[in-house]
């Protein structure tokens, strides 16, 4: 399934009324979760994290409200560069998943706090190939790890949350390396932020950001940090 066209959003006046009005709730509830037992080492400098779990609109949108994160970029992970454009990667035949790249200063948040959030707020690690509305393997749940201090972390923290049952099922996050990561076209950037009524945004992806507020109130900010700004500031 891929999300509606931004002109049928649009249209769907109805739908944008229903979603005010009903309590507010992500497709993906948010779980309490523990942090993780084990962490990366605190190192100095911009570091980078990829994360996938669903529409990259809505990850994006947590992460651009966390403390720490210097940029958030939607963009594709796991297929070629041949391959990395929306409406290919809608087609759930090119390896891609709809990814972010987090660029992360690492002595304001560690990647087992990135996790942590991920795990939480951002996605249901427990849905096989979907999140919500959207099905395919473009919205798997998967870490692509840049390092093996990372890939020890994130395998360490999945088995912890599996051991402790915090999900009714098990995780089904993969994690491998990092390839490479391609920035998807410019009018998904930000997307959350420039498209707070629509629809689908709305319902599925706005509570993603006030559960970060509840469950992550250290680590929140309220300003996003927007891809547009740092273009404009490089």
């Amino acid at each position: 399934m891929r999300r509606p066209a931004l002109a049928s959003l649009l249209a769907a006046t109805t739908a944008l009324t229903l979603a005010f009005a009903a309590p507010s709730r992500a497709a993906e509830d948010a779980v309490v979760i523990p942090a993780p037992a084990v962490d990366a080492t605190p190192a100095s400098g911009i570091e980078t994290a990829v994360v996938a779990g669903g529409c990259f609109w809505g990850v994006q949108g947590v992460f651009q409200h966390t403390a720490g994160v210097v940029n958030a970029v939607s963009g594709y992970a796991g297929g070629t560069k041949a391959t990395a454009d929306y409406q290919t990667v809608s087609s759930g035949r090119t390896g891609h998943a709809e990814a972010v790249e987090i660029k992360y200063d690492p002595k304001k948040i560690s990647y087992g706090k990135i996790l942590q959030i991920y795990f939480s707020v951002a996605h249901d690690p427990t849905q096989l190939n979907r999140q919500g509305p959207d099905v395919g393997t473009q919205y798997r749940s998967a870490l692509f790890t840049t390092s093996d201090e990372q890939k020890k972390v994130a395998e360490a923290y999945i088995a912890q949350l599996n051991s402790a049952k915090v999900f009714s099922k098990p995780i089904v996050t993969k994690v491998g390396a990092l390839e490479a990561f391609y920035p998807a076209e410019a009018y998904h950037q930000d997307y959350l932020t420039l498209h707070p009524n629509q629809p689908y945004i709305a319902y599925n992806d706005i509570p993603k950001v006030q559960n970060l507020k509840k469950l992550f109130a250290d680590n929140y900010i309220e300003k996003p940090t927007l891809v547009s700004a740092s273009k404009a500031t490089n």
